[in-house]
């Protein structure tokens, strides 16, 4: 009706119909209800549909499809399935560049960046933080250009506010008439209510996320990450499966760390890096894992399967959790070597950038609890691998040597193994090989 008026105007005043169109489009606010009123004073009554039409023209004329791309979740690694939105690292109309994070996805092992594929303006978000996401899915809309960002939001309100105002009051006349088909219909509403009511509601079924115990003063509840919750889990199924045994050994270090001090400054100035305790264990493991075998093997079903290759993880405390980086073919590597991709695995875990794959498979893991300042403890093994060596602090005690009381820097080590697999005898060798090494190194020299 609407446009028949506007047409019979533009014919009258000899315009085009067109040109009178889009000027009264553009005098009419969307937000304004109730009648308006024409260059002529007739009076025009405005359709509620027209603040959709008036939102549409005004998102197509800002915000054009090519304008506009979709920051999605990456590739997460080929054992992860979906993560948690952990939180957003922008903020609606931040300005970002290409590859920038702007959201952290956390998993079952890491914490993932997404990452914007454009430069431009983060026009919205499309998720929430604690959304469990899965690869591929759309988190924000990054507008290349930057414009429409602040018009976005008013335009998807108008239909909302629209459909909110109250209905165009009506004529007398309309007012004045019967109306028969409304108190008909509510005529026949009421029987079919009253024949056929409608079944009661399920009672709400208990959210595995709402509180089990009741809450208390100076307690706050706050819900585990995916990767404690993953950590926790593996822990208990290690424990459930294996049947764990652990058996311990001390080391006089005193050899160890002599050669540390006096060859230090050498080792930085030629290979970058400092000279730290962790290469000389890690030689010692591989030593003693090629000394026995079946500690670095592991059972699969009825099977045994004997690896030919020793990639060492060592484990690393971090503040979201415990990872385990690999060292891969430790075998093939020399102190140097072991001491650069220590250094390297342990920032990326710090900060958060390991990758899946640097975390992936091991076959023997070394969990040094002694910067923590641990005395004795028994190591979980990290499935599915069969053992794992425990390092401890080193403390001054008095020991006899050569038949004399003296102080030696010792340290405890443990090894936990599966002895499903592993008889007490390998086990005890495998240590007695790692304390043999470590307190005197030439072993390795010598081959002996």
């Amino acid at each position: 009706m609407m446009l028949s008026i506007l047409r019979r105007r533009a014919v009258s005043q000899g315009g085009s119909s067109s040109s009178i169109l889009g000027q009264s489009l553009r005098c009419i606010p969307s937000a304004a209800p109730g009648p308006h009123s024409t260059a002529g004073g007739e009076i025009l009554p405005q359709p509620r549909e027209f603040g959709h039409v008036r939102s549409l023209c005004h998102m197509t004329r800002i915000i054009s499809p090519g304008d506009v791309v979709d920051a999605v979740v990456p590739f997460m690694g080929e054992s992860i399935s979906d993560g948690t939105l952990a939180k957003f690292l922008k903020n609606p109309g931040d300005r970002v560049e290409v590859d920038e994070p702007i959201a952290q996805i956390e998993t079952d092992k890491v914490t993932i960046d997404v990452a914007s594929p454009e430069a431009g303006v983060i026009q919205k978000f499309v998720a929430k933080e604690g959304d469990t996401v899965e690869p591929g899915t759309k988190i924000a809309v990054i507008s290349k250009s930057g414009e429409g960002v602040a018009h976005v939001a008013p335009s998807e309100k108008t239909p909302d506010k629209a459909a909110s105002q109250p209905p165009p009051p009506a004529d007398k006349s309309d007012e004045d008439k019967p109306k028969p088909k409304v108190e008909s219909a509510s005529a026949l509403e009421k029987p079919k209510k009253a024949t056929s009511p409608p079944p009661p509601p399920p009672p709400p079924k208990r959210s595995a996320t709402e509180p089990q115990l009741p809450p208390k003063e100076r307690e706050r509840r706050v819900p585990m990450t995916r990767l404690r919750k993953r950590v926790a889990t593996r822990l208990k199924d290690s424990q459930n499966t294996f049947a764990l045994l652990t058996t311990f050994n001390e080391v006089d270090m005193t050899n160890l760390m002599k050669l540390r001090s006096e060859y230090k400054d050498a080792f930085l100035e030629k290979h970058g890096v400092k000279l730290g305790l962790m290469s000389g264990f890690v030689k010692a493991a591989v030593s003693g894992l090629q000394n026995q075998p079946i500690i670095n093997a592991v059972i699969d079903g009825d099977d045994i399967i004997y690896r030919d290759y020793i990639d060492i993880s060592i484990a690393v405390g971090t503040p979201k959790g415990l990872v385990v980086p690999v060292i891969r073919g430790a075998e093939k590597m020399n102190f140097a070597e072991i001491e650069k991709e220590i250094n390297t695995l342990a920032k990326k875990a710090s900060n958060g950038t390991i990758s899946i794959d640097e975390m992936a498979g091991g076959s023997f893991t070394i969990s040094n609890g002694g910067v923590y300042g641990s005395l004795l403890s028994t190591p979980i093994i990290n499935p599915p691998q069969s053992a794992i060596l425990g390092m401890h602090t080193i403390v001054s005690r008095p020991m006899v040597v050569g038949g004399t009381i003296v102080p030696r820097p010792m340290m405890y080590i443990a090894l936990t193994y599966d002895h499903r697999l592993i008889d007490g005898r390998e086990a005890v060798f495998f240590l007695r090989r790692i304390k043999d090494v470590v307190e005197d190194p030439r072993r390795l020299l010598l081959d002996i």
